[in-house]
């Protein structure tokens, strides 16, 4: 179950609308597997103070060797002026699961 070659990769979308286009283009690109949309609350700081509102987060199982190509397919297709783009790595899980992530993301 220990596996260190995927990834979870998270960004926020102001619009659940909008986040499920991006969810969608995502995995229709083939660079996730499958995307997770939820809403959360955040706080954060900008432009000099603290601010929050409500997001819609975004969670992509993808492999470790995309998460570039999906950063910088998220910052292409996103409103925000620094979109959130974080990737954590998968140190345990499914076999199962983990193999359908790999089999289901772009191969290079």
């Amino acid at each position: 179950m220990t596996n260190h070659d995927c990834v979870v990769v998270t960004t926020t979308h102001d619009a659940e609308d909008e986040a499920r286009n991006l969810a969608a283009a995502v995995v229709r690109e083939r660079l996730a597997a499958c995307a997770q949309v939820y809403a959360v609350s955040s706080v954060y700081w900008w432009e000099g103070e603290v601010r929050s509102g409500d997001e819609w987060r975004i969670d992509f199982k993808t492999r470790a060797e995309l998460s570039e190509r999906l950063g910088e397919f998220i910052a292409d297709h996103h409103e925000y002026e620094t979109p959130e783009v974080v990737g954590v790595p998968v140190v345990t899980g499914s076999t199962a699961y983990l193999d359908w992530v790999r089999s289901e993301t772009a191969q290079d």
